[in-house]
């Protein structure tokens, strides 16, 4: 099982979605948790960089990266699909 962790920026959309959209986001990312690499939900590595990924969640992005060593998810970026990329 992965631990999740968030930099602020990312915990401060979460937070400023409405209440079913969170309870969509939590319970995609507990999926996520315990198995990063399953292919039910929509996730692909973004090209170039190396052990980063995107999750799509609805009109949602979260841009992640896996550390292995530390078996962690660390999310980094959070936003609709037109922004998240800049």
């Amino acid at each position: 099982m992965y631990r999740l962790k968030f930099r602020k920026q990312v915990v401060k959309f979460i937070n400023s979605r409405s209440p079913k959209e969170r309870r969509a986001i939590a319970e995609t990312l507990t999926e996520l948790e315990s198995n990063p690499y399953q292919n039910n939900l929509d996730i692909k590595s973004l090209k170039g960089c190396h052990n980063k990924y995107r999750l799509r969640i609805g009109n949602y992005r979260f841009l992640y990266t896996i550390i292995q060593d530390q078996v962690l998810i660390y999310f980094y970026k959070a936003d609709t699909r037109g922004d998240v990329y800049k």
